[in-house]
């Protein structure tokens, strides 16, 4: 025999020992398959965190070894790294996983599989492309802590637009909302009202109970009121003991017949502060949106112009305007 082939043959059992060592040595999921999707080789990382057997899954099909894989899908990904041999990508941000594969990770996760990155590699024999290799990376740590940081600025972004004591909406994103849902009345031609309502005599309930006693009728107010109005309404807290809802889409009469409902229900709810019973009542002004009004702050401005003929005809109770015309006063 030639010296030299007998040398190739070495080098090449050498080559395919040591990258059989290297594959099993890796992190990192690798698995082989033909152009009919037949399991090829594997890497022990596979096999330790699929709990298979090689000798039960070489030569197999790789959905019927894998059965949880979305055949449809990763068919087509597949066939396109074959007939156009380039590599293709699947990252856990897509799917967070494609083989359930149980992570070990030391961490809480809401889910038990491990998230994952998926390279899906042409690979050639003899000019050809004959197998596909992905590399399967365990992204779990990635996905956990991005999920953690989302939760965070999310958070974040919620305390920014709540009220801390009351936990509806502030000033600042309530107006915002108003300025949004002006400009959406205008565009789709739509009713829009405003409610807005101060509680009657604070200063001399929080003389009587503390501002402790203050802040805790506040506080059950906000959930009172909260509990009546539907999911589109935006409650807002607009200062000190002032409040306003923005309500979509809704006329002059509906919103006197929800603001009736918010006086009534206020002053028949006493709220529980140590050994007392508090009964608070509201003022509230109401508004509704006119082709005259060019601007949001206009529908702030006529309804706080009848909150404040409500607050000076006697309080606890609803006075309706627009463009400054007193339409409607009613009693609670």
């Amino acid at each position: 025999m030639n010296p030299g082939v007998l040398t190739d043959e070495v080098t090449k059992k050498f080559a395919e020992k040591l990258s059989s060592k290297i594959t099993d040595q890796l992190n990192t999921g690798i698995l082989i398959l033909d152009t009919d999707f037949n399991i090829v080789m594997w890497n022990s990382f596979l096999e330790v965190h699929s709990t298979k057997v090689s000798n039960d899954i070489i030569g197999k099909n790789v959905f019927e070894v894998f059965s949880e894989l979305p055949e449809r899908w990763l068919s087509r990904k597949l066939s396109s790294v074959l007939q156009l041999g380039t590599p293709n990508f699947c990252s856990w941000e897509q799917r967070r996983h494609l083989f359930e594969l149980p992570h070990t990770r030391p961490i809480t996760t809401d889910c038990e599989f491990m998230a994952q990155n998926c390279t899906f590699l042409p690979m050639e024999e003899s000019g050809k492309i004959e197998y596909i290799s992905i590399l399967i990376e365990d992204a779990t740590d990635v996905c956990h802590y991005q999920g953690q940081l989302q939760k965070a600025l999310d958070k974040l972004a919620l305390m920014s637009r709540i009220d801390g004591l009351t936990q509806i909406y502030n000033r600042k994103h309530w107006q915002e909302s108003l300025e949004q849902e002006f400009a959406k009345a205008r565009r789709h031609d739509k009713a829009l009202s405003l409610i807005m309502f101060d509680l009657d005599n604070f200063k001399q309930l929080n003389d009587h109970y503390g501002h402790q006693g203050g802040d805790q009728v506040l506080i059950e107010i906000s959930k009172t009121i909260g509990n009546l109005l539907r999911v589109e309404d935006v409650f807002g807290r607009y200062g000190g003991e002032e409040f306003a809802v923005i309500l979509p889409e809704t006329s002059i009469l509906g919103a006197i017949e929800l603001a009736e409902r918010i006086c009534q229900t206020v002053a028949n709810t006493p709220i529980k502060f140590k050994e007392s019973n508090i009964i608070a009542t509201v003022s509230i002004g109401v508004a509704q949106l006119t082709e005259r009004d060019s601007h949001f702050e206009s529908l702030i401005m006529h309804a706080d112009d009848a909150l404040y003929i409500a607050k000076n005809n006697g309080r606890n109770q609803v006075c309706s305007g627009s463009d400054n015309e007193l339409l409607k006063q009613v009693s609670a």
